[in-house]
């Protein structure tokens, strides 16, 4: 088929790169504008820019596609037979769900209808969950409220970061796609409409998401923590400053006042609620390098008592 590919970061390569081997045509590829990032804040392109690139695939970055008629008149002269969404960061106006013959395949990173929305690995990861998946979908207006095509299930292991299971999601996603595309073009897929009473939503992840409260669990603040790789992760306060929590493990100290801190060894254990524990591994005060817990600890001199997030 001939195809248009939008998106954006990593987890859309992969796709981009399996419906390439599966013999599409990607007339056009579809993605944000370059971003400054870095400590130089340099322009950097969008990894799908440069995988796209690689390819000899042309390549637009429109700020706005709304109403930008420029935009239209291109995607209107490829007349693809569909338009395939990865991940890339702008809802898609009904004039692009209208435009090609089989509609706009999205590729969302959850089992729809659950964790509709901006950030569905990550919120899955923070809320605990041991299972999540891929569903590819036709898009509609709504925020990924179309019919669903296929969907597969992933495991999250308990240990891990969203960082690794966008790894997963990314895998079995491209895979998923390339299943969903020749079921398209085999007249064998029909959507199935969404359970609403069934839909969480998973919205886009904010700088204070990653503020610890001591108030929950040591397990539901572990797993936050693993879901807010790499950003917001996880921080509180202590001294009066910003302290970046980048390592840490459920605890087996207990009867420790939630938000206070216990030193044992080389070990920084704060309390959480049910008087369980968490223990910070490696952490960075506000103006400092970051450190291990150990270093940390005889480097400031902290002493148990004292209290975190005042």
């Amino acid at each position: 088929m001939k195809l248009v590919f939008c998106g954006t970061p990593e987890f859309a390569v992969g796709t981009l790169e399996a419906v390439i081997r599966a013999g599409h045509e990607v007339a056009l590829a579809v993605t944000q504008p370059d971003r400054a990032a870095g400590r130089g804040m340099e322009l950097q392109a969008p990894p799908v820019k440069r995988a796209a690139a690689a390819h000899g695939i042309a390549v637009v970055q429109p700020e706005k596609i709304r109403n930008n008629e420029e935009f239209s008149e291109r995607l209107e002269g490829v007349r693809p037979d569909a338009i395939v969404v990865v991940a890339y960061g702008r809802m898609i106006p009904q004039w692009m769900l209208e435009l090609p013959r089989l509609g706009c395949i999205n590729l969302h990173g959850s089992l729809l209808p659950k964790y509709r929305g901006a950030a569905p690995i990550q919120w899955a990861v923070a809320n605990g969950e041991r299972v999540t998946g891929v569903t590819t979908m036709r898009l509609d207006e709504g925020l990924d409220t179309g019919p669903m095509l296929l969907a597969r299930e992933v495991a999250i292991g308990a240990q891990e970061t969203a960082v690794d299971v966008f790894r997963s999601l990314a895998v079995v996603g491209a895979e998923l796609m390339v299943e969903t595309l020749a079921g398209l073009a085999e007249g064998t897929l029909v959507g199935r409409k969404q359970d609403e009473a069934q839909a969480t939503l998973a919205p886009i992840l904010t700088r204070e998401d990653g503020a610890i409260d001591f108030s929950r669990t040591a397990r539901q603040i572990y797993d936050r923590w693993r879901g807010f790789q790499p950003w917001p992760g996880a921080h509180t306060r202590l001294r009066g400053k910003k302290l970046i929590v980048h390592r840490m493990h459920v605890g087996a100290e207990s009867g420790i006042e939630a938000g206070v801190l216990r030193v044992v060894g080389d070990e920084m254990v704060a309390g959480c609620g049910e008087r369980c524990s968490v223990v910070f591994d490696e952490v960075q005060l506000e103006g400092k390098r970051r450190m291990s817990a150990a270093e940390f600890l005889h480097g400031f001199q902290v002493k148990s008592g004292e209290r975190l997030g005042d």
